[in-house]
């Protein structure tokens, strides 16, 4: 049985009224439900269903949900906002790294991840305090579930934020300062949680044992705790199962990966945004319908998230199917060709150098097909090629076979979306690898990833059988002892390949403290064709790495309780 994913308005309603304790906010109940109705097995449970439910992003927006196609993807290069410049306008300042403290998007992000805080405390406040008796293995389930939402929702905020007001299940007090250090409170509710979840769950999408020590871990590297990181990653991978009990494992195929009948809750999942349709409730579907190609294909909506200029080139390898590490991949003679500026009557001949086969499981480009809706057409799919580009997102987008929900005016789909799988822990673990020096255990890894992109069966191909483009993958065949900046520039990239477009790519360069130099070398790249979108794109270190504290909620304590980050 799949983990039930959306709570229906009333029961929302409910647990906003609830709060999540007497004494956090100190602000009496106004509804008619009174808490002991829901300290109860039965509302105990709703109420850790309902904190699950946030991940989604259904209660605020598209965009506020884990998934972070923008806070992650766009910032980080994968994909510039896309659409036009005058669609969705609170996005342009973002991307270009100048975010005035009054947006209306980080408010919404803001506000819809400390929901999930407040509703993880909720569950912890009712638990203790339960009516009822209650099994000790579930009190301990509960428990442990609850706190691993509460770390990765204060996850969300590190990443993004910074420092922010930490309250849990026992704080007092209206006001709370955002001057306590968000990273020993997220290592202990999921070191809780590791030490207390069941290795295999009754419900897909719950969190077990092993997501939790994943994520543990990805606290740790985040830290620059290298040899805690790499012994839990070692625990993971030897011992990791996915929530229904199968060991974890890549899936054979890179493609399965994004279509709803083969990528939820496969044995490459370690936590993911549960999904479905057919359920009775469109709340119930993915509904990041905004990464949709514009007008044509899949629906008539929305044309964000376009992969940029400087990720498709990235996919361009050398004689031997290797990346171009030394980052000449976007210079004339190795950049992919595209059909920027030809109109769809004009013949159009795609790429016909080297490249990695996942760019068009990753990418919608002119001539390749796109899942099975035909051959991308180009510009009739593009809302505006002089501002966003040529490029359409493919990741994620439903497939004229797959299952929607159409109750809306706009389709549906059931597919899950990964927040932490199995490719991603390997590449982790051979982060940790490199950093203590294991240079070669971490090259192990790296190809084990690559190897899977090698399979020549699931190389996307044309209507004839042929292969779409001219696909050469190869892996590291030769030692990376001794050669430490190789090996870690190469596990790097690899991230940037396996993973692009699934919201890790701005906060990995964050951490590794490459973001200035990166996202330069992305901007001018990227300006040359869109200089209306790029044109007064900055990255000021110091201060772009973080988001400003929305002034609204500054404005609620004063700025003495509430500091704002530098430089805004």
């Amino acid at each position: 049985m799949k983990l039930i994913k959306y709570i229906g308005a009333s029961i929302l309603t409910l647990f906003a009224i609830v709060s999540c304790n007497e004494k956090f906010l100190e602000v009496a109940p106004t509804g008619s439900i009174v808490r002991e109705k829901l300290a109860t097995k039965a509302g105990i449970e709703g109420s850790l269903v309902a904190t699950y439910s946030i991940l989604t992003g259904r209660l605020y927006d598209a965009f506020t949900g884990s998934n972070n196609w923008f806070w992650g993807s766009v910032l980080g290069g994968d994909a510039n906002k896309g659409t036009g410049a005058g669609d969705a306008a609170p996005f342009n300042e973002i991307q270009e790294y100048a975010t005035l403290s009054t947006n209306s998007l980080l408010v919404l992000k803001y506000n819809a991840t400390y929901e999930g805080i407040i509703r993880a405390n909720t569950t912890l406040a009712l638990l203790a305090k339960a009516t009822e008796p209650i099994a000790d293995a579930d009190k301990k389930r509960i428990a442990a579930e609850a706190r691993f939402l509460r770390g990765h929702y204060y996850f969300e905020m590190k990443k993004i934020f910074n420092n922010t007001p930490y309250a849990d299940e026992n704080t007092i007090g209206l006001v709370v300062k955002n001057n306590v250090d968000l990273w020993p409170k997220i290592e202990a509710d999921f070191q809780f949680a590791y030490e207390r979840l069941p290795e295999k769950q009754r419900d897909a999408g719950r969190a077990n044992k092993w997501a939790a020590g994943a994520y543990l871990a990805k606290a740790y590297l985040f830290q620059k705790k290298y040899a805690p990181a790499k012994l839990l990653f070692d625990e993971v991978i030897a011992k990791g199962t996915t929530s229904g009990g199968q060991k974890y494992d890549l899936m054979e195929k890179y493609g399965d990966l994004f279509r709803a009948a083969t990528s939820d809750n496969n044995k490459e999942s370690v936590f993911e945004i549960q999904f479905a349709v057919g359920t009775g409730s469109a709340a119930n579907a993915n509904n990041d319908f905004l990464s949709y190609p514009y007008n044509g294909g899949p629906a008539g909506c929305c044309g964000f998230n376009q992969p940029s200029f400087d990720l498709v080139n990235s996919f361009r390898t050398d004689a031997a199917g290797l990346p171009l590490l030394d980052g000449s991949y976007n210079n004339p003679e190795n950049a992919v060709k595209n059909d920027m500026g030809i109109a769809a009557e004009t013949p159009f001949t795609p790429d016909t150098g080297n490249l990695d086969a996942r760019l068009d499981y990753s990418v919608g480009r002119r001539g390749i097909p796109y899942w099975d809706w035909g051959n991308h057409p180009g510009v009739p799919w593009i809302r505006d090629q002089l501002y966003a580009g040529p490029y359409a997102p493919k990741k994620f987008v439903f497939a004229k076979a797959d299952a929607v929900d159409n109750s809306t005016w706009h389709p549906l789909p059931g597919n899950n979306f990964p927040i932490i799988r199995f490719a991603d822990v390997l590449l982790m673990a051979a982060e940790a690898e490199v950093e203590v020096g294991a240079l070669d255990k971490a090259r192990e890894y790296v190809n084990r990833v690559r190897a899977r992109a090698q399979n020549a069966k699931d190389f996307v191909k044309m209507d004839d059988g042929a292969w779409a483009a001219k696909y050469v993958i190869g892996l590291y065949n030769n030692t990376w002892a001794d050669r430490q900046a190789i090996a870690r520039e190469a596990v790097r990239f690899e991230r940037k390949l396996e993973l692009s477009g699934e919201g890790h790519r701005f906060f990995d360069l964050v951490r590794w403290g490459t973001a200035k130099q990166a996202l330069d070398a992305y901007i001018a790249n990227e300006v040359k064709k869109l200089p209306v979108a790029f044109g007064n794109a900055r990255f000021t270190p110091g201060k772009s790495e973080y988001q400003p504290i929305p002034q609204s909620e500054i404005d609620l304590v004063g700025a003495e309780n509430l500091a704002q980050n530098p430089g805004y």
